[in-house]
């Protein structure tokens, strides 16, 4: 089960990125974290932002409601998405969401 946090109407996420993919995707859980691919190279900010494409459209969200909390320059990252709930980023991310 993903490990998410609530801090006030935000949510913190953990993620495990795996850049250089063939395609832009969200895997599934890695010990309590949302491993992602995505196509982009660790260059520049490329996959952060690739990461933050992929989870505000996996959420339903705009993209400025997604940043990178932590973890810039590694492939473990805290995501912040705001104005959501635990609740609601764990029904959407959970396998058989219609939006993952």
């Amino acid at each position: 089960m993903l490990q998410l946090t609530q801090q006030g109407k935000d949510v913190l996420l953990d993620v495990k990125v795996v850049p250089k993919s063939s395609r832009d995707r969200i895997v599934g859980e890695l010990d309590g974290a949302l491993k992602v691919t995505v196509s982009a190279a660790p260059e520049r900010g490329a996959a952060n932002e690739a990461v933050r494409k992929l989870i505000a459209k996996s959420l339903g969200v705009r993209v400025q409601q997604v940043t990178v909390e932590s973890g810039l320059t590694n492939p473990r990252k805290t995501i912040r998405i705001v104005g959501t709930s635990c609740e609601s980023v764990q029904t959407l991310l959970s396998p058989g969401s219609s939006r993952s």
